[in-house]
């Protein structure tokens, strides 16, 4: 809009007038998510006529009944005391674990969340560790916070999990933890820690005032073995109220359009959690809230499951494939819907994972992910497969790439 008074001029500068460009901050100089970057390239291919067959995205492909919308206004910016409460039952229920409804933080995604929780728990130039590899997310959110960011590489030897033994030498490296960042299940690898693991984890953080974030957004879908005692996973309220625990209605739910998470937040960040939230977001997305009542009924936990169950027969049929797929070092795959595994022979064909799943999308369109994103030390040796498309995707995408392995 021209303001008055001021003559709207549409001459270019002056020649001898240099131009000096907008400056970009520091604090947003991350990498893109290159599951992001893929899954526009999938779109492509398909509205070009491309049959792609697509195991890239964490995203099931069963979905919930969306139900009706209607109008909705604000909600309070930690979510609707019907759903915080919903949320504080569902730990009754699944880990006999009383919440306060007070300590549940409603957010935009389990996005949202982890923003939140960086904010109101680290200050620029704390040190925080996170397990490598992992969801690159964490990275980025913490640097682009000014939070420095110390990565534990791991390895199959530790289940791709970090170990008090790991942070001793982390500590001993990098100096005091303000903070670390579990996930069990944990993308892209599926492991997960149990109980005594996680116990170990929290002790060690107990004595050094480390604030453990566990991100928990995989939660029930899980392949134990029998008699498991455990078999939804553990959660890391189960052990203390010190840590924060984040989850979302995205994976176990399968609502990932809807953007909806939450956080189990330690009395002391409530409140500038709750400050944080109203200015970033004013509330969490209304009719998502409403919609996200349902989640807690036995109906929904028996459907929910059944997809579950889908996801093991998926994982079931690359697991057997392994000897054909002729790969390298695989993590175990507990829990989630990933399949986390070095490529082995293929490399040396290839020369990085990033060209072997870029030929593998060019030439059998089949969409996986190289493991860059998840580890930027050694995941080019790596590819990460999502089995929740399904058994008959899965299935299809793995005849097309045993068929492309033997060109």
């Amino acid at each position: 809009m021209v303001k008055p008074g001021r003559p709207f001029h549409t001459n270019p500068l002056p020649a001898q007038t240099a131009a000096v460009s907008p400056r970009v901050s520091a604090r947003s100089r991350i990498p893109a998510f290159e599951v992001m970057r893929i899954t526009d390239e999938i779109a492509r291919r398909r509205l070009a006529g491309h049959d792609v067959v697509s195991l890239c995205a964490g995203e099931p492909s069963a979905r919930p009944a969306p139900g009706t919308l209607k109008a909705a206004g604000y909600t309070g910016p930690l979510g609707t005391t019907p759903l915080r409460e919903a949320i504080a039952g569902h730990y009754g229920h699944w880990y006999a674990t009383d919440v306060d409804p007070g300590e549940v933080a409603v957010t935009t995604g389990s996005s949202g969340a982890f923003q939140l929780v960086f904010l109101a728990a680290f200050d620029p130039g704390d040190a925080v560790a996170l397990a490598s590899p992992g969801y690159p997310a964490y990275r980025n959110i913490l640097a682009a916070l000014g939070v420095r960011v110390v990565e534990i590489p791991t390895g199959p030897e530790t289940r791709y999990q970090p170990t008090p033994e790991l942070l001793d030498a982390t500590v001993a490296e990098h100096g005091p933890l303000a903070g670390l960042v579990i996930a069990s299940p944990a993308n892209p690898t599926g492991t997960m820690l149990g109980r005594e693991e996680l116990e170990a984890l929290v002790a060690w953080c107990a004595r050094r005032g480390t604030r453990i974030v566990s991100d928990e957004i995989y939660h029930g879908i899980t392949f134990p073995a029998a008699g498991d005692p455990d078999p939804r996973g553990v959660s890391v309220r189960e052990l203390t109220r010190d840590a924060v625990v984040i989850n979302s209605f995205s994976k176990y739910w399968g609502m990932t359009g809807w953007r909806l998470g939450w956080a189990l937040l330690p009395e002391d960040l409530v409140a500038a959690v709750e400050a944080l939230a109203s200015n970033f977001a004013l509330s969490p997305p209304a009719p998502a809230q409403e919609l996200a009542l349902t989640a807690f009924t036995p109906e929904t936990y028996a459907e929910r499951d059944a997809v579950v169950a889908d996801f093991a027969r998926a994982r079931a049929l690359i697991l057997a494939a392994e000897p054909e797929l002729g790969w390298g070092t695989a993590a175990p795959s507990d829990g989630a819907f990933y399949y986390y595994s070095e490529l082995g022979p293929q490399l040396e064909r290839f020369g990085s994972s990033s060209a072997y799943a870029r030929a593998l999308l060019e030439q059998a369109d089949v969409a996986i992910v190289p493991g860059v994103d998840f580890d930027p030390a050694a995941g080019d040796r790596a590819v990460r497969l999502s089995y929740a498309a399904g058994e008959p995707a899965v299935a299809e995408a793995l005849d097309r790439i045993l068929r492309f392995q033997s060109r």
